[in-house]
């Protein structure tokens, strides 16, 4: 089965960007956002805040996780 990238809905703190791309490569989330953070901050030639707007509304939800929640809940 192939791998596909979803923004996380369990781990998320903002729209689960860094958390569905640390799920993807099997890195822990906070590791991916502390990087993100640095590269946003430090770097001028990287546009941070608009890219993960954007990657927000072009990357789908996780919709097994959605489903996950349900049966563990009853």
């Amino acid at each position: 089965m192939k791998k596909k990238l979803y923004r996380s809905v369990k781990d998320k703190k903002f729209c689960g960007v860094c958390a569905g791309v640390g799920e993807y490569f099997d890195i822990d989330p906070t590791i991916i956002r502390i990087i993100y953070a640095l590269l946003t901050v430090f770097s001028v030639g990287f546009p941070g805040i608009i890219l993960y707007i954007i990657l927000a509304f072009i990357i789908p939800e996780n919709p097994v996780s959605d489903m996950d929640d349900d049966f563990n809940s009853k």
